[in-house]
């Protein structure tokens, strides 16, 4: 401990000479509180109210944005092709949900690519409802609109008959070993 006091010693003597030692003036304490209570003019804030001005602007633009880009719905021209979509669609689904449910290890390779077919189909599909939508309904489009949705559900029908068939395949030969 007395070597650190030694020290400190050593740093106050080295700069001894060096020391700030003036006198404050006898007004040194008047002109603090005249500073002190003089009011000081409020400075105005230019750039807190433009960076508030321009939160407000984008909040806005995106907010008109937003609004304005709602996602398309499919617009049929008729009621029955809105109808047969919808009845397709319901009819895929349903599928779709019993190819997931036969989801297994075995069949997990046959359930992909069924999906990126799927996909295929799907992008097809929204091709064909583009054109529908930009050309109205006619006869060609109709049919390739329910030629796609008929090739989606016999080709799911076919995916999960060969699911069943490899199914039964792996059952009957599993008897036969025992």
């Amino acid at each position: 401990m007395k070597k650190e006091n030694d020290n400190l010693d050593q740093l106050f003597e080295k700069f001894e000479n060096q020391w700030d030692v003036q006198e404050m003036s006898s007004d040194h304490q008047l002109d603090f509180f005249n500073k002190l209570n003089k009011k000081q003019p409020k400075k105005k804030n230019y750039a807190v109210w433009a960076i508030a001005a321009s939160i407000l602007v984008l909040l806005g633009v995106s907010l008109f944005y937003n609004n304005t880009q709602k996602p398309k719905e499919l617009k049929f021209a008729s009621k029955e092709t809105k109808r047969t979509d919808s009845i397709f669609s319901i009819l895929i689904d349903n599928e779709l949900i019993k190819l997931k449910e036969k989801s297994s290890p075995e069949n997990e390779q046959i359930i992909n690519d069924a999906l990126k077919q799927m996909k295929v189909f799907d992008a097809d599909y929204a091709k064909i409802i583009a054109e529908l939508q930009k050309n109205g309904e006619n006869k060609q489009i109709i049919y390739a609109m329910i030629s796609n949705l008929q090739t989606r559900i016999s080709f799911l029908q076919t995916v999960l008959q060969r699911i069943e068939e490899n199914e039964k395949f792996k059952n009957t030969t599993d008897e036969k070993t025992l």
